[in-house]
């Protein structure tokens, strides 16, 4: 999964290279046929023009539709406008989970400004020059549409012919045992803080310390080694310190402190250890000494596959969880990510105690870098899907404007995500701002503090045992 966003990478920067080739070869010719000054002139343009409207990593036609397939038996009604609200054929009954599919087309200005679909008080937002299949959450909004109140306003884009609404009816996973996969220190905090603050059961196991990437840290005069360790230790901490600010005592969190990126590897050659990259530890003893309680890996210490699921199996059995939430392996790109999705399902397989229910999130794409797109606080439509997806259900549950400031927080408390941006970031934004009308939270830098604190939490919903 990571190696298909890797290569779309390399595709787009390889494209992006062409361009500026090409650029450089107009100006040249434009040097010797035009007065000299035009050449910075126009450089400095192009390049305010790509930070402003070409920097986003997007690996897909904006006009391509999204495609998505819901379980069979899913309450699916037309929908079409009339004087601006929403009216639907049929009764949406007590479905709380509301998915509205639509073509999306923008307009002139839709290619320069991020197009927006107002829904009553909530904003979701689309790809520039969007032109297709997009797929709405309307979900909090039940009362007004059974009113016939739900209105639908564009602002740079139009809702073209008529719609279908999925309506989709969940329990309340937060009145059951809970159990969260986080495989880094910050991912069950951005996927799912809104659901495991409101559940008197949840626990939250985070897989690795997260100790790659530490350059930052050598800022204080380590190697980076040395930095690796720090950061290590630091985001095993905030994996069990953060979440008691969403009520979840430290009792009920567990750091296994296997190695960042180092899980699809070990997932290969089960038996074998498979140390960091950076900080040179081979040990996963040395940040579980904070653990409620002894698992298998505690034995030898050996960062290897087989010590990850049976630890993970010794959990289920432990806390004996209704509910797992864990990323979505086909949709979250991520190899760690997917890699830990593995790991609990063979561990489910070991475990003498059987969950009912996976709920599956994103909190990466391959695709769209910028997904949710839109500001913080608003809604969020579904991801871009340019191929078939198991046709899992979608749980879609609120966020008070409360949770959301408290879920803000728990993200700002994170190590990871408190660093400074980069000062091309910085003059990106600001770039972004005056020209693109762009907006970013107060709360903090980090981009995901503008992905991740919104109105809805998104999992999707797939049954064990089945």
């Amino acid at each position: 999964m990571q190696g298909r966003k890797q290569q779309l990478l390399k595709r787009h920067r390889r494209n992006k290279r062409l361009a500026l080739l090409l650029g450089l070869v107009l100006l040249i010719v434009l040097g010797i046929f035009a007065a000299w000054w035009w050449v910075p002139l126009l450089l400095l343009l192009g390049w305010v023009g790509h930070e402003a409207w070409f920097a986003d990593h997007l690996f897909y036609s904006p006009r391509d539709d999204y495609r998505y397939d819901f379980p069979e038996g899913t309450l699916c009604l037309s929908a079409r406008l009339q004087d601006g609200c929403l009216q639907v054929e049929g009764e949406i009954g007590e479905a709380e989970t509301l998915i509205l599919a639509w073509r999306i087309e923008a307009g002139w200005l839709g290619r320069l400004f991020d197009p927006q679909l107002w829904i009553c008080d909530d904003r979701q937002d689309f790809e520039r020059g969007v032109a297709g299949l997009r797929y709405l959450n309307l979900s909090g909004q039940g009362e007004a549409l059974r009113r016939g109140e739900l209105r639908l306003r564009g602002r740079f884009c139009r809702l073209v012919g008529e719609g279908r609404l999925y309506a989709l009816r969940n329990p309340d996973y937060a009145a059951r045992r809970l159990m969260v996969i986080a495989p880094h220190a910050d991912d069950a905090e951005l996927a799912a803080f809104g659901l495991y603050s409101r559940c008197e059961e949840a626990s939250i196991v985070t897989l690795t310390q997260g100790e790659i990437e530490a350059g930052y840290y050598q800022r204080l005069g380590l190697d980076l080694p040395e930095a690796a360790r720090l950061k290590g230790r630091l985001r095993a901490w905030d994996s069990l310190a953060i979440p008691l600010w969403g009520g979840v005592p430290q009792t009920r969190c567990v750091q296994l402190g296997y190695y960042c990126l180092q899980l699809p590897a070990m997932a290969e050659a089960p038996e074998q250890p498979f140390a960091s990259r950076e900080s040179g530890e081979c040990d996963v003893r040395s940040v579980r000494r904070h653990n409620p309680l002894p698992l298998p890996g505690e034995a030898d210490g050996v960062p290897s596959w087989n010590n990850l699921v049976a630890d993970l199996a010794a959990l289920l059995e432990h806390f004996r969880p209704e509910v797992l939430v864990t990323p979505h392996p086909e949709l979250d790109p991520h190899s760690d990510h997917v890699a830990a999705t593995r790991a609990l399902l063979e561990a489910i397989q070991l475990s003498a105690w059987q969950p009912q229910t996976l709920l599956l999130y994103a909190n990466h794409l391959h695709d769209n870098d910028r997904w949710p797109m839109g500001p913080a606080g608003y809604g969020i439509a579904l991801p871009p899907a340019m191929t078939a997806l198991p046709a899992d259900g979608i749980w879609s549950p609120l966020l008070s404007t409360e949770a959301q400031l408290d879920k803000a927080m728990a993200l700002a408390m994170q190590h990871d995500l408190q660093q400074p941006l980069p000062a091309k970031k910085r003059v990106r934004r600001l770039i972004q701002r005056l020209l693109a009308g762009r907006r970013w939270p107060t709360s903090g830098e980090d981009e995901f503090m503008r992905k991740a604190v919104r109105r809805h939490e998104l999992f999707w919903v797939r049954p064990l045992g089945e």
